[in-house]
Formats: structure tokens, C-alpha cells, sequence
């Protein structure tokens, strides 16, 4: 696996690539509170037939975090980058992996760049408002009554308790073992900044307006009917196993899996049984 800089419209991004330079490649935008780190067991487990890609984003990991005046810290925002991104680096058809916020973020760069999708991998990617899990209650009292109050929920989870919450606060105990600390001990120090903090929180705050576009999302889904693999960990506070199931009613023929007992960070816990998933649908769908 290679660690790599480059510039995108000015600011220096750091990305993981694997697998050969002309082989099919996989577009991995990552969630939160994480960065192309979660990916680095997937990166290697695919490069001999796959071409795989994840960059920090703009704010995230190693990346550089640019003044607010030169980047949109919001969806639409690290949409653009994303194709930027591509741009740069000469991708002009690839898988895309849909997880977390890069779900959001996937679908809106999907939208305005049909013709490069070939293929979608979804993980626990929420994009039906009906079916939102009973963690998004915090999130849902500050949209209904924006005051100080509500809102220091969101600030006191942009910190180290709150991104290890964010990783083991939800499975059992057996399987939060598996999970390795690195993932908040060393994520949160890169964090942990003004800047970065008032970029996570605003991209909480901005998850209002993103409800407006599930139904563009929606749409595009089903006008465009992907070949799409869905592997899904049930126990996902944000995202429960009726979050995945609902993909099914726009992209009827997707492969749905739910792996039991893992939940949102399913590469860390369940690694083992996702990975032959994903090899057998990239066989079949990213030639």
C-alpha cells in the first residue's frame, strides 16, 4: 500500500492507494470520526485484482484543513472535492464504497457524475428518513429546538469519549474487543484542533438539510438502478438493520447482507466475512 500527497485546488490531501495502476478501481470515501485509516485492511485485501483508493478529506486525517473561505465544510462541498479528486488522479469509472457521511457525499458526487459510477458498495449508509435509528434522537432535539442547550450535545460529541463511543458504544462486548483503540486514541489528536472541531460540528448541524436530499438520493437510485452490494452491520444505533432493508425498495436486485453482531464499523469487527462479500461482487460488477 501506498501513503501519497496531492494537491487538489490548493490544498494538500493525503490518500492510501493499493493494486495495480491499470486495474478497475474503488473509490473509498470514508465516514465519521474517521479518515482513509479505516480502510487500510480493505486497501491491501483487494489490490490484486483492484485498483483501491481512499483519501482524508479536506479537515480529516492527514489531509490539510483550508480556511473556510477556500473550502465549503459542508456536503455539497466535499461532493466537489471528491470529483476533484478523481480529476486528479485520472479516475474516470469506478466502484464507490457508500459508508457514513461518504454515503451522502458518495451520492451527491454520484448525481452530478452518473457516468463515472460502475458499481456501488454500501455499508451502513443511511439515506431513508422512516427508518433513522434511536441514536439520531440527540441530533433530532436540536433540530427541533436550537438552543444552547442541544446544541452542547453536539459539541461534547466531538471529542476522545465521544469518538470512542462512536466505535464500541453499541456492540456487545465481544465484538467492541475487536475493535482497536488506535482508531479514537490516534484520530482524536488529529482532531482535536478549533478548526476541526467547528468542522465536525457543523457537519452534524448540516445533517438537517441533508434529509432534503434523501429523496434525491432516492431517486437517482432507483432511475439508475447500480449493481450495488449491500453488507450491513445491524447494530448500528444511526442505522439499524430496517436502514439497509429500505434500499432494497428502490434497487430490488442489490445484494443485502447483514452480518450479525457487527455493527457501524463492520471492517474492524466482522473483516473476516465482509471481505469474500466484496471480492465476489467486485468480480461480477467492476470489470
Amino acid at each position: 500500500m501506498r501513503h501519497r500527497r496531492i494537491d487538489v485546488g490548493g490544498h494538500g490531501i493525503f490518500y492510501r492507494e493499493d493494486g495495480p495502476a491499470d486495474a478497475p478501481v474503488l473509490l473509498l470515501p470514508h465516514g465519521y470520526p474517521c479518515s482513509s485509516y479505516q480502510y487500510r485492511r480493505l486497501l491491501p485485501a483487494l489490490a490484486d485484482r483492484w485498483r483501491t483508493v481512499a483519501p482524508d478529506f479536506p479537515g480529516f486525517g492527514y489531509s490539510a484543513t483550508p480556511d473556510p473561505s477556500a473550502f465549503a465544510f459542508d456536503f455539497d462541498g466535499y461532493a466537489d472535492f471528491l470529483a476533484r479528486f478523481a480529476d486528479a488522479l485520472g479516475l474516470a469509472r469506478y466502484a464507490l464504497w457508500l459508508h457514513d457521511y461518504g454515503s451522502q457525499i458518495g451520492l451527491r458526487h454520484a448525481i452530478a457524475h452518473p457516468g463515472r459510477i460502475a458499481a456501488l458498495v454500501i455499508q451502513n449508509g443511511d439515506i431513508y428518513e422512516d427508518v433513522l435509528g434511536p441514536k439520531y434522537a440527540a441530533i433530532q432535539a436540536y433540530w427541533k429546538d436550537k438552543t444552547p442547550q442541544t446544541h452542547r450535545v453536539l459539541e461534547e460529541a466531538v471529542s476522545e469519549e465521544g469518538f470512542r463511543h462512536e466505535f464500541v458504544g453499541e456492540v456487545g462486548a465481544t465484538v467492541a474487543e475487536r475493535v482497536p483503540p488506535d482508531l479514537w486514541k490516534l484520530h482524536w489528536p488529529l482532531m482535536n484542533t478549533p478548526e476541526r472541531r467547528r468542522i465536525s460540528v457543523g457537519l452534524m448541524e448540516k445533517l438537517e438539510e441533508n434529509l432534503t436530499w434523501f429523496p434525491r438520493y432516492q431517486a437517482w437510485l432507483r432511475e439508475r438502478q447500480p449493481p450495488a452490494l449491500i453488507v450491513w452491520g445491524p447494530e448500528d444505533g444511526y442505522m439499524p438493520a430496517e436502514s439497509a432493508r429500505a434500499y432494497l425498495r428502490d434497487l430490488p436486485q442489490a445484494q443485502l447482507h447483514l452480518l450479525e453482531g457487527a455493527g457501524h464499523w463492520l471492517l474492524e469487527t466482522h473483516f473476516d466475512e465482509a471481505l469474500p462479500l466484496v471480492r465476489d461482487f467486485l468480480s461480477r460488477s467492476l470489470a
